[in-house]
This record gives structure tokens, C-alpha cells and sequence, in this order.
């Protein structure tokens, strides 16, 4: 693929590192801790603490930037392929929000995946806390970018933050916590109990650099309607204040249509009356390549 004059795309190399984290922790979003050297690490060779078992299925990501005459790093992309369905996957990817250097790194990749059909943001990486998709209106030139590539995008999550401790919620009489090592997260899990059954139960993450994570809150169909979901989430913030969190961010899959089951529409009220604020929704792309065997 040819590239700009002046403009070299290369293999990443150790000596990138400092100028590929300031590109990464430029686009850092509120609620998101900076990126360390240790969590680019994880990133590079393919390791995640979130969505582990997505990165397992990939082969080794390759990794590029986009070099200036003078040395200068301006652009990263990560992009590796997932053999069970040949599938392309585009990981990551930080420009500086300069639409030219955008456009040449999804170029770069989605030739490099020729002629399989390629996915982009798709699963959450160690760059981030658990950001699972690209945050269009911090990131609307890399958006604009995949759409002219011939990307269609689909949103799947908003990402909402709030600063702790936060007053006013009532908290549930009987909680049981305990430690929900399953998830591989180090997280707590918040349980009510009717009898033997649970009921309602909320997943918090420990907090890093002060900000912990709502990972998820469940109320059984049975017993919805009682206030248990507001009870819980009191609970649970009160649990992340008491880890030492001074914010905390949470993710709604809320990409289905009223009415369906998975519908969320209960779920952002709930948030959204708690005080929690949306900072942006994420979106995931998809490339499809006419005639790739499946």
C-alpha cells in the first residue's frame, strides 16, 4: 500500500512507546485512567482483563505507526485475525483525531486482512477500563473515518460516569457480599436473597486510580417493580466508596428496540435519575467483503 511522501507506516517498536501512550492518553475519556506502560504491554502482545476469551481466540496482533521523516509518531493501529471464522479484527487505533492519518491506518489494516472480512472495535483491550467500542463523539474522525472506508457501524453501549459518594439512594436491608473471582476482575459481587434464591445482584470492580466500576446490576423478572434495583445500586456504590473509589462508570448494552427483552429503557432511568451522566455512546463497525467464503 503506498503512503504519503514523507510518511513511513512500520512494525511498533519498543522506542515508539512513549509517543504511541500520549497518543492513546489523548484520547482518554472521564472516568478512563491514564494508560500505562504496563497496560500498552498487555495490549501488544495480545492479553486483556476484560473480554479475555475474545483475545484468546485471535493470533498474535500486529501492531503499526505511522512515522514522520523526523521520526516522529503520529498514528498507531492494532489488527490481528481471528482464525475459527477468518475473520479480520481491527483492536485499536490512535491518531490524534487527524482524519488523513486515520484514514491511512484503516487503509493499512484493512489491506493487511485482505480479503477477509474485517471488525473494528469490537472487544474491550487493556488500554482502557473495560471501553468495549469507539466513543463516536470523542472520537467522530476515526467514525467518519471506518464510514467512509465502508465500515457500517452499529451502536451497542452507553457509557455513563458519576462522581462518589453519591447521596440520596436508599441502600437494601440484607446484602450478601462476597468476592466474584469468576470473572476474572479481582470484583465483589452484591447478592438479595429470597430464601435460597437470588433475587438481585450487582458486580463492582476495584478501583483503579480511584475510579470503580459498575459492571453489571440484575433484578430477577419476579421481583422487579419492589425498588430492589435502586436498593442494590446504592449498596454497591456504597461498596466502591468503601474500596476507596471517588468515581465510578458503568456500561448499558442498550442497542435493543423498546419492548424487546433486552429493552433498557428501565435500566437508564434508573441510572440516569441516580445521578450518573452520559459521557458518550460506543459504537462497533463491521466491514464485509463480497464473495469471502464464511
Amino acid at each position: 500500500m503506498s503512503t504519503p511522501l514523507g510518511v513511513t507506516l512500520r512494525p511498533y517498536t519498543p522506542a515508539d512507546q512513549t509517543a504511541v501512550l500520549h497518543l492513546i492518553n489523548a484520547d482518554r475519556l472521564p472516568g478512563q485512567p491514564p494508560t500505562t506502560p504496563a497496560m500498552l504491554h498487555q495490549a501488544l502482545e495480545g492479553r486483556s482483563p476484560v473480554d479475555a476469551q475474545w483475545w484468546a481466540a485471535l493470533d498474535q496482533p500486529t501492531t503499526e505507526v505511522v512515522v514522520e521523516d523526523t521520526g516522529a509518531v503520529f498514528g498507531v493501529v492494532s489488527y490481528a485475525v481471528r482464525p475459527k471464522d477468518d475473520t479480520g479484527v481491527i483492536l485499536w487505533l490512535h491518531c490524534g483525531e487527524a482524519a488523513r492519518t486515520a484514514d491511512l491506518l484503516i487503509r493499512r489494516a484493512v489491506a493487511a486482512l485482505a480479503p477477509r472480512p474485517v471488525q473494528a472495535f469490537q472487544i474491550a483491550s487493556a488500554l482502557s477500563l473495560g471501553l468495549e467500542a469507539l466513543p463516536v463523539r470523542n472520537r467522530a474522525v476515526t467514525d467518519e473515518a471506518l464510514r467512509r472506508a465502508g465500515f457500517t457501524g452499529e451502536r451497542l453501549w452507553r457509557y455513563l460516569r458519576a462522581a462518589l459518594p453519591t447521596p440520596g439512594l436508599p441502600h437494601a436491608a440484607h446484602v450478601h457480599i462476597g468476592r466474584a473471582d469468576d470473572t476474572g476482575k479481582n470484583t465483589r459481587r452484591l447478592e438479595i436473597r429470597n430464601g435460597p434464591d437470588v433475587v438481585a445482584e450487582a458486580v463492582v470492580g476495584p478501583p483503579v486510580h480511584g475510579i470503580g466500576v459498575l459492571w453489571r446490576i440484575e433484578v430477577a423478572p419476579s421481583a422487579r417493580g419492589q425498588g430492589l434495583g435502586r436498593a442494590l445500586l446504592g449498596s454497591a456504590l456504597d461498596v466502591l466508596t468503601g474500596l476507596g473509589a471517588t468515581e465510578v462508570i458503568l456500561y448499558v448494552d442498550d442497542d435493543a428496540p423498546a419492548g424487546d427483552d433486552r429493552d433498557r429503557t428501565a435500566t437508564n432511568r434508573l441510572y440516569d435519575s441516580a445521578g450518573f451522566i452520559e459521557i458518550d455512546q460506543l459504537h462497533s463497525y463491521t466491514l464485509a467483503r463480497t464473495g469471502h467464503p464464511r
